[in-house]
């Protein structure tokens, strides 16, 4: 069962329907007892970084034993960013620290070179190295929105990135644990071809 955290922070309906269109059996819920019983569990996330964080606290401890029990996990978005250890969004305030690393804002710099912030649209992907999300995936666009990127301590734990004036980081992996900073849900095809790969760990 691919089980959809509710913590009042994420497009659940329709990463919910993206899961259905490949055929995968999803729960939404924010109830304690379900969620550790997840095959899976997708951290989705629309919003500002600290208040994701403090919805998330009471769900932290599952999340991390579903972790430490090897089981898949894939973050979405603000999902991505919340694994990491803070943000220049709220500082002061801690991340899950799953993953090494803190989420930066767009420079200012990037509107004197026409690019507006947040990045909001379709952009293509740069492989940079196999894992197992990306399998019949290339250089693909895929569907972003977000002012915020994250910084990975660790550069070997990225998948993909995206140009935006700078490299960003698209996609990071570790062991168990993926993420996306764009909406696979709502990336056409090969969005979809990103679930079914990642239903395939399950």
């Amino acid at each position: 069962m691919i089980t959809i955290i509710d913590y009042g922070s994420g497009n659940l309906k329709s990463i919910c329907n993206g899961f259905q269109e490949i055929g995968a059996k999803v729960l939404i819920t924010h109830d304690k007892k379900e969620l550790t019983k997840a095959d899976a569990l997708i951290l989705p996330g629309v919003g500002a970084f600290g208040t994701a964080m403090k919805n998330l606290t009471k769900y932290e401890e599952i999340i991390l034993k579903h972790i430490q029990d090897d089981k898949p996990l894939l973050g979405i978005c603000l999902g991505l960013q919340v694994l990491f250890s803070a943000s220049e969004e709220n500082p002061g305030i801690k991340g899950l620290d799953v993953l090494p690393g803190e989420v930066v804002r767009f420079p200012e710099s990037q509107k004197n070179d026409g690019l507006k912030v947040p990045h909001m649209g379709w952009n293509n992907l740069n492989i940079r190295k196999k894992s197992s999300l990306v399998e019949g995936i290339g250089n693909d666009y895929m569907y972003f929105v977000h002012s915020y990127f994250v910084q990975p301590d660790d550069d070997k734990i990225v998948v993909a990135t995206v140009n935006y004036g700078l490299d960003v980081p698209a996609i990071v992996a570790q062991e168990n644990v993926f993420a996306t900073q764009f909406h696979p849900e709502k990336s056409g095809n090969v969005g979809l071809k990103l679930l079914e790969n990642f239903l395939k760990l399950v």
